[in-house]
């Protein structure tokens, strides 16, 4: 049986300029450090939270699994 684990794409749609250090080190642990990047992370309650704290820098593109 294939090892089948939630995963969610997110991007990142705004720039982390002028914002405090705490959603700097928050896109960073995601991954994210540049305009346009996108990364597939699994899908986890810590994800989620990281990506909802700066939900007005990135998009969830896609939820798979």
């Amino acid at each position: 049986m294939a090892d089948t684990k939630k995963t969610i794409v997110v991007k990142q749609i705004r720039s982390a300029a002028r914002r405090p250090a705490i959603q700097t080190a928050t896109l960073k642990g995601l991954g994210l450090n540049k305009m346009n990047r996108t990364r597939e992370l699994e899908d986890t309650p810590s994800i989620r939270g990281m990506v909802s704290k700066i939900s007005h820098l990135v998009e969830i593109i896609e939820e798979r699994g």
